[in-house]
């Protein structure tokens, strides 16, 4: 299965964690949202358009400075144009981060669990440290697209390959609610955008260097997977998602890891280990 992975850039493993494990998480996320308050002028819609991207978490410092904070990330067209909520806030989120690993018990507890300290040790990886990590809603109906990309693309390392993500689907992933699609072997290849921290004075706080390579639809393969299974993603392999039509949603926590040892994090990443937090171990 190791080798899989290295030949894939991706590995499937079904009910990795239990369905408990799972509601546990999702009823800590609605407890977070109970008492979630955001000023308006903070409330950012959450896009992976590059366009977009760079006009909404671009220009907002509610977005550069959440890598040690839990924020809240909002669908694309459910608020006015002052702020406001056009349908109910907890079915207009889009996404929560980026340290729930770091500061929320039930969260922290499955990103240190002894299983996935396990699965790190089984992969090899000697000085793993938790850089971020995200609870992802894909709401039904209105859960946006996120474009095909590679996650080196916002956390880039030297050298490439010391970043893994572990995504973990806490309800059934179908292609009907928005599964992961990916491009196996992809990771072979490098990358060709980055996104990057801005000079101060931009019009915006980070920008992208380089661009996406175009990708043709058919080399992509779907990925459904249960409630409680484990996705475990390479940093430099192409992955995308499609809109959520369906009538169901489609919860996931996720979080990276970065192998530390002889491995430098690019000083020009949007997302920055901090004095309050430095980046935890993820072997505890």
């Amino acid at each position: 299965r190791l080798l899989q992975f290295h030949e894939d850039g991706f590995l499937v493993l079904e009910r990795f964690f239990t369905a408990e494990e799972c509601d546990s998480m999702r009823n800590q996320i609605q407890r977070i949202i109970a008492e979630m308050e955001v000023p308006p002028h903070c409330r950012t819609e959450f896009s992976t358009k590059e366009e977009e991207q760079l006009q909404a978490q671009g220009s907002s410092d509610y977005f550069l400075t959440s890598g040690d904070k839990i924020r809240f990330f909002f669908e694309k067209g459910v608020l006015d144009e002052k702020g406001n909520f056009l349908i109910p806030k907890e079915k207009s989120i889009s996404k929560i981060g980026h340290a729930l690993h770091a500061y929320d018990p039930v969260f922290k507890q499955i990103t240190h669990s002894s299983k996935v300290q396990e699965l790190g040790r089984k992969l090899g990886l000697e000085r793993p440290v938790v850089v971020q990590s995200m609870y992802i809603f894909k709401q039904p109906g209105i859960g946006g697209e996120v474009t095909p990309h590679q996650d080196a693309t916002f956390l880039h390392t030297e050298p490439l390959g010391r970043i893994l993500g572990f995504w973990i689907a806490l309800e059934d992933a179908t292609q009907e609610n928005g599964c992961l699609w990916f491009i196996p072997g992809s990771h072979t290849n490098g990358i060709t955008r980055r996104m990057v921290r801005a000079a101060s004075g931009a019009s915006t706080c980070v920008e992208f260097v380089g661009s996406e390579r175009a990708y043709d639809d058919s080399q992509f393969i779907p990925l459904p997977i249960g409630k409680g299974g484990l996705i475990l993603i390479h940093g430099e392999v192409v992955h995308k998602s499609e809109q959520n039509c369906s009538e169901s949603s489609r919860h996931v926590f996720t979080f990276h890891v970065m192998e530390a040892k002889d491995t430098s994090w690019s000083k020009e990443n949007w997302l920055q280990p901090t004095p309050e937090l430095p980046f935890p171990s993820l072997y505890t």
